[in-house]
């Protein structure tokens, strides 16, 4: 007699990389640079791809969209400025098609039969929430103290010194509460379509009076939009790659630890030592301990080079549940 038992479902994977793999440090920021660093990455990605994952990637737009508020600023008296939301669904767009594009090359040269999308992403924050009245995330590029004066005086900025390097503007960083289209993204990567969405961290929107949505001058912390998101749509495997093999505590000190397998209860006294920097790795390992706190399986933070061999379990450092 036949079994009528069905297959298991393929697994579902969010990976989260930073705007830094379409944009290596010191690189130029021309078109043909990013497609390079886009086919680089994307068969790093088939990793996973070929392993049956199905798969949402989110990605940073740090230095893409810096570039975007730099044209705004030098051409703001001969075109209308666009605000810092509808930039970042700017870089939504164009590195999603960039990505989207050697994503879908490498499938046809391996004879994959899957296709990509990207999506234009919202996401919700709390018009409450304190970060608007106390603006921290650096954006754009670096000025002189007159130069960054003259635009708190003249466009309304918040701007601050930036570790002796100059001076730069400053916006919230609202914390996310949901991504609007997880149903959708859900949806595309269980039907086996590669998902690519929440770019830059999505895009950041308010419920206003009417309750309408409405979008606000800030960003939002990539990772942790992805680890909202990654627990919406029931992934059981959060990855999230930097620019190091694995976490390390005591990061560049004589006596630095690499860190292998984690647990939630390590991870969190961790936390609470201040071993990860806010402006660094800290949020990304809140990210994993909310993805796993929301009933992730596994989290994992490592970099593209590294990846095929941790998920083999020989690198990276591997997030886990309470046991």
């Amino acid at each position: 007699m036949q079994s009528t038992r069905q297959a298991a479902p393929p697994p579902l994977a969010v990976v989260a990389m930073g705007g830094h793999a379409f944009l290596q440090s010191g690189e130029d920021h021309t078109i043909q640079i990013h497609q390079r660093n886009a086919a680089d990455i994307s068969a790093v990605l088939m990793t996973l791809v070929e392993r049956g994952y199905n798969l949402v990637i989110t990605h940073g737009n740090g230095p893409q969209v810096g570039q975007l508020m730099r044209q705004t600023d030098m051409t703001r008296e001969e075109v209308p400025p666009m605000p810092l939301d509808v930039l970042v669904a700017d870089t939504e767009g164009w590195l999603g098609y960039i990505l989207q594009q050697a994503l879908l090359n490498q499938l046809r040269r391996r004879n994959i039969q899957r296709y990509v999308v990207t999506m234009v992403t919202q996401v919700l924050v709390d018009k409450r929430d304190p970060a608007f009245s106390k603006p921290s995330k650096p954006v754009g590029r670096f000025l002189s103290q007159e130069e960054g004066e003259a635009a708190r005086d003249e466009l309304g900025w918040d701007i601050v010194e930036d570790a002796g390097r100059g001076w730069r503007r400053v916006v919230p960083s609202p914390a996310p509460k949901r991504v609007v289209q997880w149903r959708m993204i859900r949806e595309s990567a269980l039907a086996g379509h590669i998902v690519i969405a929440g770019g830059g961290g999505g895009i950041p929107i308010i419920k206003n009076a009417h309750d309408d949505y409405e979008g606000v001058e800030a960003v939002i912390d990539k990772d942790l939009t992805s680890s909202i998101l990654a627990g919406s749509i029931g992934a059981e495997l959060m990855i999230i790659l930097t620019d190091v093999p694995q976490v390390y505590v005591n990061y560049k000190k004589p006596d630095q630890r690499s860190l292998n397998a984690v647990t939630m209860d390590m991870a969190e006294d961790l936390v609470a030592e201040g071993h990860f920097a806010a402006g660094s790795m800290g949020p990304k390992v809140i990210a994993i301990q909310n993805f796993l706190k929301a009933g992730g399986r596994r989290g994992l933070i490592t970099n593209a080079s590294t990846l095929e061999a941790a998920l083999e379990g020989r690198g990276g450092t591997h997030f886990v549940g309470r046991l």
